[in-house]
């Protein structure tokens, strides 16, 4: 399945993947709130989907995968992160593995392309649920606290 190689492509280059998007991060003033967490700790959070991507996106179910992001909302919650920041943190992880994807593993034949396009499947749905129960989450946070 060259879905499959996709995602170990991006596996494979977790570290750097991570490193970069955590610099986008924290310079674009959309996300300026992730300058306030350490990088390290948003770097090893970051790699650690990237290096398991295949396994999120093959194995996971639904609920681990709110499991893990509404944790995620309640830490960037807790962490002073407004929400729209947290939203938009996770569509720029999502355009940033689509432009590395862009660059390094774009297909000729009609074949690849129909296997590209499961793979991107794949990737959309797991970042549309992560923005999703991270939202919730964080909106369940933000609550109690006003209250």
């Amino acid at each position: 399945m060259l879905s499959i190689h996709f995602a170990r492509l991006i596996e494979n280059h977790s570290e750097s993947l991570a490193e970069g998007l955590v610099r986008r991060l924290q310079a674009t003033e959309r996300t300026a709130a992730y300058r306030n967490i350490p990088t390290e700790t948003l770097v090893r959070q970051v790699q650690e989907v990237y290096q398991n991507l295949s396994v999120w996106l093959t194995t996971k179910t639904e609920a681990e995968i709110e499991a893990r992001y509404s944790e995620v909302g309640r830490l960037r919650a807790r962490s002073g992160v407004p929400v729209g920041q947290f939203a938009w943190a996770l569509i720029m992880s999502k355009e940033y593995l689509w432009q590395f994807l862009l660059r390094e593993a774009m297909a000729d034949q009609a074949m690849q392309l129909l296997s590209e396009l499961d793979f991107l499947l794949l990737l959309e749905q797991f970042f549309d649920r992560a923005i999703y129960y991270g939202v919730a989450a964080y909106d369940t946070v933000a609550r109690r606290e006003a209250a």
